[in-house]
């Protein structure tokens, strides 16, 4: 099987090579890049980058305005590094479609368990469509369509929406949420998760209305 290709930016040879180090003994192929500027010219010339590993301070153009150049072509999973602990940058980031969000410093193995963890959901989604309430999903396709129109989710969306739908009927906790489409390792809050609905209920529209909130426990999604 072919070497899953990720990209590792940040300006500091060191943390790269750090991360690099974990990712290649876990049979991973990495690209590097110090600016954003090279990551988005690195991205561009390699169309089978499976991950990205973006820091946000760099020099020439920064992670967010990187992040926002990517995903103006594309969805590939995004895993945000920062020295900044701070909640607006972190709700920013989610924001922009970021999947993951870590603040440094980080343990290397925790970062290889995430990128583990999206890269094991994203490959081995089943072949199998489903449909409910007028809305349409393409599990091999990544795709989302309601009422037979192409809507654009983040990964982290799509992943969410699949979730609601697998579960329909059932009320969810945010831990159970968080758990189960975050996965175990994640050190987020009830906030992350809200934060998403807020963006999946607008981005679908009428049937946004389908993702019922259970006050003080979570959500339901019940057509």
């Amino acid at each position: 099987m072919e070497a899953l290709k990720i990209l590792v930016v940040d300006d500091e040879q060191r943390m790269r090579k750090l991360v690099k180090d974990f990712l290649v003994k876990r049979d991973f192929e990495v690209l590097e890049a110090g600016d954003g500027e090279e990551a988005v010219e690195l991205f561009y010339d390699n169309k089978d980058i499976a991950l990205i590993i973006l820091d946000v301070m760099m020099p020439k153009m920064d992670g967010w305005e990187t992040c926002r150049e990517i995903r103006r072509y594309s969805r590939v999973p995004i895993i945000m590094l920062t020295a900044k602990g701070d909640e607006k940058d972190e709700l920013l980031g989610f924001e922009l479609g970021v999947d993951e969000y870590i603040s440094k410093p980080f343990s290397p193995k925790i970062l290889v368990a995430r990128v583990e963890a999206i890269l094991r959901r994203t490959n081995t989604l089943s072949d199998e469509k489903k449909e409910v309430g007028g809305i349409s999903i393409d599990q091999a396709a990544h795709e989302v369509m309601i009422d037979g129109k192409n809507i654009e989710l983040s990964f982290k969306e799509f992943e969410l929406l699949t979730y609601f739908v697998n579960n329909q009927g059932i009320a969810l906790s945010r831990e159970r949420i968080l758990n189960n489409v975050w996965n175990y390792d994640y050190f987020g809050d009830a906030r992350t998760i809200d934060t998403h609905v807020k963006k999946l209920r607008s981005k679908l529209g009428e049937k946004g209305s389908y993702i019922k909130t259970i006050w003080g426990m979570g959500y339901k999604f019940d057509v």
